[in-house]
């Protein structure tokens, strides 16, 4: 018999009706057609298919991306799956293909907007079961996309039009989703634990930051506190445990060093012999020299080149690193966490600055060629004022008379529309294509725009609703809006499920059905073919 999730269309109808001649009279009300066409619409049962699937397709995208940095890949960050739903509608609808592009999963995202606790920063505090949740959310709907539109097509074929192409050549909205575990929610057990219910919910890709579970901080913020090596590297083998234990032979690991703007560790790592990885990390906590008779009881000391040397130590326990040891630092965790399983790197940077970029990257690929990043394109930066500022320097060093420009001031609006801005928002707009270009970046991605998004658009439409403009506020600037631009929402019935359910309840009780979609609709008034026309 065969397996109905990986079934065709076809291949499913054929064992409906071998099971109806099993069961005999009892499957009588079954319809073979009905139920492969349902099979065909849910082609994922599982989230450790879906993780599967689009571990799979990370790994050939990489491929791809190592042969030609051209192509490399995308993803917005979403805090709800309707709001993911949405993003991989608009995808399709817009580039014809999913191709290249994923949907990212904030830490962030979920402690400010997803936690019971109500908001709160990005401090790992928000409940741990809220990850995997969030990422099964996402699938669902994700899942009911592909039913709505396969529902929809076997709908016109039904009314004979010529779509079974289309079905047959169904691409799916369920995308590869690189989700975030912050520094793991503990030690390494808790990690694997979790990283387990990440991956079942269908996580294929799992970010993990070189901070301390208990202190960390969000990679944009000050007082972040590290890890040394071999606590990072018994994560890295917790999350690879638990893809392979899962049957996720392909899982994707993301490290994330955070070094460039921690200044702090927490641990002093045992040396066991010179120059290892304790050694080395060692090498870069700040100590001053001291003799014997400075040493007052119950001090940590190290020997360091001959000489009796002390930590610099805070009060609150932590040690200071070196200053100017940072970009150093992250090298070293790039090439360690590459040798020790991770697949792919992430660097918090204070800029976004493709030189800067690529000056680190370039010293990890000296050792391991194909060192790839995924990179943070993050609110957290200003980008107007980041890309302006490099602008004017270019500007400066080609000899342009800069004098109408206030240095201090180049967010002005007055500088819009001027040479200055033109050439910023160039670099801004072929940034992506730059950074992978010259800096090894595989992924871009923005962590919380639709946290932004949602945010300015209320703004925007409560302005005008509760003003004089009252409903025309919502008819223009959001109603019509999805209208003009074919937006699958606008019919919300439909996304919804209404009409899935209604052809479903048409199968499960005949005539007896009580359906949603007759004359009374108030989305009749919403024409398919007006909507079909309008994003066409």
């Amino acid at each position: 018999m065969k397996n109905l999730a990986q079934s065709n269309y076809s291949s499913a109808l054929e064992t409906v009706r071998e099971l109806k001649a099993k069961y005999g009279n009892t499957w009588g009300a079954i319809d073979p057609k009905n139920a492969a066409r349902m099979v065909t619409q849910n082609r994922f049962k599982t989230g450790l298919d879906i993780a599967k699937y689009t571990a799979k397709i990370m790994r050939e995208d990489m491929a791809a991306y190592d042969a030609d940095s051209s192509q490399y890949t995308q993803s917005l960050g979403c805090w709800h799956g309707f709001v993911a739903q949405q993003k991989m509608i608009s995808v399709k609808k817009h580039y014809n293909t999913t191709s290249k592009r994923y949907l990212y999963l904030s830490g962030w995202m979920v402690a400010a907007l997803r936690s019971e606790f109500g908001p709160l920063p990005d401090q790992s505090m928000h409940e741990k079961t809220a990850v995997p949740s969030l990422i099964a959310e996402i699938y669902d709907f994700l899942r009911q996309a592909d039913a709505i539109e396969l529902n929809d097509l076997f709908r016109r074929l039904e009314e004979g039009e010529d779509v079974q192409d289309q079905i047959d050549n169904f691409e799916t909205h369920v995308v590869p989703i690189i989700a975030d575990i912050d520094a793991g929610f503990g030690n390494e057990e808790a990690t694997y634990l979790l990283t387990k219910k990440m991956i079942q919910a269908g996580a294929c890709a799992i970010q993990i930051e070189n901070q301390v579970s208990d202190a960390k901080q969000c990679g944009h913020q000050d007082g972040k506190v590290t890890v040394p090596h071999e606590d990072f590297i018994a994560k890295l083998n917790a999350i690879r445990y638990a893809f392979l234990e899962l049957g996720v032979d392909e899982g994707i690991i993301v490290a994330r060093t955070d070094s460039e703007g921690a200044g702090l560790t927490q641990k002093l790592p045992v040396s066991q012999t010179p120059g290892d990885l304790a050694s080395q990390y060692l090498n870069f906590v700040e100590c001053e020299e001291i003799s014997m008779v400075e040493v007052s009881d119950n001090e940590v000391l190290l020997k360091r080149e001959g000489k009796l040397m002390r930590p610099v130590r805070l009060p609150n326990g932590l040690y200071k690193f070196k200053e100017g040891s940072n970009i150093d630092r992250v090298v070293l965790d790039c090439i360690t966490s590459l040798q020790n399983g991770a697949d792919l790197l992430w660097i918090e940077t204070p800029t976004p600055n493709v030189e800067q970029i690529a000056h680190m990257v370039n010293r990890v690929k000296e050792v391991i060629p194909n060192a790839k990043l995924v990179y943070n394109n993050s609110p957290s930066f200003n980008w107007t004022l980041n890309f302006r500022n490099q602008a004017f320097e270019e500007m400066l060093a080609e000899g342009e008379n800069m004098t109408a420009y206030d240095r201090n001031n180049l967010m002005d609006s007055q500088y819009d529309g001027s040479e200055l801005c033109h050439r910023a928002d160039e670099k801004i707009k072929t940034f992506q294509i730059d950074a992978a270009r010259e800096a090894g970046v595989f992924h871009h991605l923005i962590t919380l725009p639709t946290y932004h998004t949602t945010a300015l658009h209320m703004n925007d439409l409560t302005k005008g609703y509760f003003g004089e403009d009252g409903m025309l506020a919502y008819v223009k600037g959001v109603q019509r809006q999805e209208i003009r631009k074919g937006v699958s929402c606008v019919k919300h019935q439909r996304m919804a499920g209404s009409n899935l359910g209604d052809d479903h309840k048409t199968f499960f009780a005949g005539d007896n059905a009580l359906k949603a979609g007759g004359s009374k609709n108030t989305s009749n008034q919403f024409e398919a073919k007006e909507i079909k026309a309008a994003a066409v």
